[in-house]
C-alpha cells in the first residue's frame, strides 16, 4: 500500500461532508500563488479542450481569455460551485468515502487539482481514476502551497516538510502505471527584498506536479 493506516489518519475524523457544509467564499492562497497558477495553466492547457477541476471551489484560476469546450467541476459544497463562473457543470462527491468518479473513460484533456491534494486519504485510488478519465496525452496538474485545514489534512502531509510533500505527490503519480515521470515546478513567493532582509515572511510558496497519460 502507498500509505499505511496512520498516514491516512486525520486529527478530525468526523464526516468531511459536515466540515464543508458551510460555504467558504474566501481564497485559500495569496495573489502571488494565483498568478503563478494561472500563468502555468495559460502555458500548459490548450483552448477548446475538456477540463476537470477536481476538488474545486467558488473561484477559477483558468485564464480569462482562454475558452474551453467543457469545464466540469467537482467539490463538496454546492453554493461554492454555483459561484464558479467557469464551470459548465459540477457534481458533489466525498472522495474519502467514494473514490469512483462518475465520468466516462478517456473523456478529459486535463485534470486540475488546486491546494486540495493534502485531504485525500486514498490518493492511489483517486490517481487511478484521474488516469482512467484522461485521454491519451492528457495532462494532470496538481498544485499546492503550505496552507491547509490542519485538522483535515492526512498525517503523511501534516507531519511532512514542504520537500517531503513534493516527494509524496510524486509517489502518488509514480504508483500509477501509464503516467509520465512527474515534472516538478517550484517557484518562490513574490515579496520585496526589504522584507526578506528583515526576516519577515513573504507570500505563499508555489509547487506543482505535472504528469500526462502516456499509455
Amino acid at each position: 500500500m502507498l500509505l499505511n493506516t496512520d498516514q491516512r489518519a486525520k486529527l478530525d475524523p468526523s464526516d468531511d461532508t459536515l466540515f464543508y457544509e458551510q460555504p467558504r467564499l474566501v481564497t485559500h492562497v495569496d495573489e502571488g500563488f494565483i498568478q503563478k497558477l494561472t500563468e502555468l495553466y495559460r502555458d500548459r492547457l490548450q483552448p477548446n479542450t475538456r477540463i476537470l477541476d477536481l476538488m474545486s471551489s467558488w473561484v477559477s484560476h483558468l485564464p480569462d481569455e482562454m475558452q474551453f469546450e467543457h469545464v466540469e467541476g467537482h467539490g463538496m459544497n454546492a453554493q461554492e460551485l454555483d459561484r464558479n463562473p467557469r464551470l459548465n457543470h459540477y457534481f458533489l462527491q466525498n472522495l474519502n468515502q467514494n473514490q469512483q468518479l462518475p465520468l466516462p473513460d478517456q473523456s478529459f484533456d486535463a485534470v486540475l487539482n488546486t491546494v486540495s491534494v493534502q485531504y485525500l486519504q486514498y490518493p492511489e485510488a483517486i490517481f487511478t481514476e484521474i488516469y482512467r478519465i484522461l485521454k491519451p496525452g492528457g495532462l494532470c496538474i496538481i498544485s499546492f502551497s503550505n496552507r491547509m485545514f490542519y485538522q483535515k489534512a492526512i498525517q503523511a502531509w501534516r507531519d511532512g516538510t514542504e520537500e517531503s510533500r513534493v516527494d509524496l505527490v510524486q509517489h502518488y503519480v509514480n504508483a500509477i502505471p501509464g503516467f509520465s515521470p512527474p515534472e516538478v515546478i517550484t517557484r518562490p513567493a513574490n515579496f520585496p527584498m526589504l522584507l526578506q532582509l528583515l526576516g519577515m515572511p513573504g507570500g505563499d510558496p508555489f509547487y506543482a506536479i505535472i504528469t500526462s497519460r502516456v499509455a
